[in-house]
């Protein structure tokens, strides 16, 4: 398959006051259209930091990162992000929320106002559609900041621990709603999470991230038919590996953290 988003030898150094910080070494990933692909390591093996990349916050110190074989300078309607804190607008109701991509880009008001419907009917938001974010839970909030993505039909979505902050039966209703949302739209997702369960439950493929530098560790294909029984033996034998692997990483940073220490 050809490649959507193109990855090719990226680093990414952060200078610091004391010793420069390498985020990112030699990463090369290559993902197609309509692949949900998961980011997958501990705190520290840059997962957030390639993410943003690819989203156009920030620039490799070396390397490309390419959608379409154009290069990414900067952030675009063909990718959307969506946060771990929801980013909403806190003064507008949540159609005004879905409808603010929609009215930048001067759609007209009947359009923007049938795409709203539609977006509010799929996220299960029509009898909230006049609250504002503060008043909705944190799971709700999360599905405005969904839909406002959906909005764009940006044919990529980011995602960076989406669903980290919510209880487990809201985001395990979140990751049903996300994946017949993907299968419905064809969309290409790339989604980082620290869950290991997580990334078994959603993705067609998981990228384990090494420890700072972060770099490729392990490329798994998740070959396990949809819809997933985490009680299963397959999920759980995954589960098991990329537990291990993960572990590893997880050591490496307690390592680091008690070498650094020690040398205060």
């Amino acid at each position: 398959m050809t490649a959507q988003i193109k990855i090719a030898q990226v680093n990414k150094v952060f200078k610091t006051p004391g010793d420069d910080v390498v985020a990112l070494w030699d990463i090369n990933l290559e993902i197609p259209n309509g692949q949900f692909v998961c980011l997958l390591g501990p705190s520290g093996c840059g997962k957030s930091t390639l993410l943003n990349a690819v989203a156009g916050f920030s620039h490799p110190t070396s390397g490309s990162i390419t959608v379409d074989g154009a290069l990414i300078k900067d952030t675009g309607p063909d990718r959307g992000m969506v946060f771990q804190e929801y980013a909403l607008f806190p003064w507008m109701t949540v159609e005004q929320n879905i409808a603010f991509g929609l009215t930048i880009q001067k759609m007209p008001q009947e359009q923007i106002d049938s795409k709203v419907a539609e977006l509010l009917e799929t996220l299960k938001l029509v009898e909230f559609r006049k609250r504002f974010p503060k008043d909705l839970s944190g799971g709700m909030r999360q599905r405005v900041a969904i839909a406002r993505i959906l909005a764009l039909n940006s044919p990529i979505m980011l995602m960076d621990e989406p669903f980290g902050a919510l209880d487990a039966l809201t985001r395990r209703s979140l990751q049903d709603e996300l994946l017949k949302i993907w299968q419905e739209h064809k969309k290409t997702i790339l989604f980082v999470t620290h869950s290991i369960e997580e990334s078994i439950y959603l993705a067609d493929r998981i990228i384990v991230l090494t420890y700072r530098p972060g770099t490729v560790k392990r490329d798994v294909l998740v070959d396990i038919p949809r819809p997933r029984d985490p009680s299963s033996a397959e999920f759980n034998a995954l589960k098991r590996e990329l537990g291990a692997l993960v572990m590893e990483e997880q050591q490496r940073h307690q390592q680091a953290e008690l070498c650094g220490s020690s040398s205060d």
